[in-house]
């Protein structure tokens, strides 16, 4: 049986959703809103981010992805990072219910392979596999149809803004930093200061780095980020190598992250490491190519490809932000709301100071 907590405001029948013709233009259509069967929950978003892959691989044009044959966005209503508020749990929900507030994964994987085991419904193995916005209907509308398997709690010291933020981008940046074990040992760089490198600046000042450097090719996006406290310097890809070598009095950086998903930043990341330090790819697309004796046998570096988060691990990215007492919300520029979706999108791949995220003013 479905439950509803008592004061819900009603649900109505039909809702807006936004479609993405992959033409770089939005398209609003009437859906039904979903009735929640076993094991869902109906929730109210209060808040979805516009993520970088959306725009490359869906909004501009279809492109393939990995796990699905043909293009990878199925016309499904769009977006993978939404937050909000429980207002319905169907048949056989264990952990959550009306009212509760929660982040959603954006992949529901089938729960049994070895990798969703592990929490990392995104390389989950079996057909089954669908991305909210992808493959079945995301966050871009006023609710979403949510496995509860994939969702994990908004701490109340949260806004949804931060829980949409931690649904993609910070529990990406996250994953990446985890695998090359930042700390007060060293310092880290962060290359290509989009939404997810502020959130590598962001996550890798509460993990302890001594120091956390930026290279971004932008300018908007280096005043941006400087204006937010994050990082200790930010430097452009022209005066990198001089300024870089000179921060480090040559030693490099101990931890590295690339974000920008091109060939020049991996290089910076490559060679601007410390010896025996780590390096972490988080950007997707593009290529890598690199002299390998002296770049990185001679260093010993340690390099680390890293694809979105686990499950537990974004929960407990959740309760470290709170702890560290850091809000993703700081990193975002430009509010909209679902009304004004042609225009957020167009921002959104138009090159916007930080991140571009849609909200919704009924949600509490």
């Amino acid at each position: 049986m479905t439950t509803v907590e008592q004061d819900s405001p009603v649900v109505p029948e039909t809702m807006t959703g936004i479609y993405l013709p992959g033409d770089s233009t939005t398209e609003r259509r009437t859906v039904s809103v979903p009735t929640p069967g076993p094991g869902q929950l109906l929730v109210e978003v209060g808040a979805a981010g516009i993520c970088g892959t959306d725009i490359s691989y869906i909004y501009r044009e279809y492109k393939t992805h990995r796990g699905i044959d043909g293009p990878a966005y199925r016309g499904v209503v769009s977006g993978h990072e939404p937050s909000g508020r429980v207002v319905a749990a169907g048949p056989n929900c264990a952990r959550f219910t009306a009212g509760d507030r929660v982040i959603v994964y954006h992949i529901a994987g089938c729960g049994l392979c070895d990798n969703c085991r592990r929490g990392y419904y995104i390389s989950c193995t079996a057909d089954s596999r669908e991305s909210y916005g992808w493959q079945r209907d995301g966050g871009n509308a006023r609710y979403v149809l949510a496995e509860e398997r994939t969702c994990v709690p908004l701490p109340e010291e949260l806004s949804y803004v931060d829980g949409a933020l931690i649904a993609c981008g910070f529990g990406t940046a996250y994953e990446g930093l985890r695998r090359v074990g930042v700390s007060g040992e060293g310092d880290l760089l962060v290359v290509g200061l989009g939404p997810v490198g502020l959130a590598a600046g962001m996550i890798g000042r509460g993990m302890g780095a001594r120091r956390v450097v930026g290279v971004e090719l932008s300018e908007v996006r280096r005043t941006w980020a400087d204006s937010l406290g994050i990082f200790d310097a930010t430097v452009s890809p022209d005066e990198a190598d001089a300024l870089l070598t000179e921060m480090s009095g040559g030693a490099g950086f101990g931890f590295t992250i690339d974000a920008s998903g091109s060939a020049p930043g991996r290089t910076t990341a490559v060679q601007h490491a410390a010896e025996w330090g780590h390096v972490s790819f988080i950007g997707e697309g593009g290529r890598f190519d690199t002299e390998v004796s002296d770049t990185l046998l001679h260093k010993q570096l340690t390099l680390h490809a890293s694809w979105v988060t686990s499950l537990q691990a974004m929960s407990d990215l959740a309760h470290n932000l709170v702890a560290w007492g850091l809000r993703p919300e700081t990193v975002v520029s430009d509010r909209f709301s679902l009304d004004q979706a042609e225009e957020a999108f167009a921002l959104a791949a138009g090159g916007s100071r930080g991140k571009v995220v849609f909200v919704s003013n009924s949600v509490r």
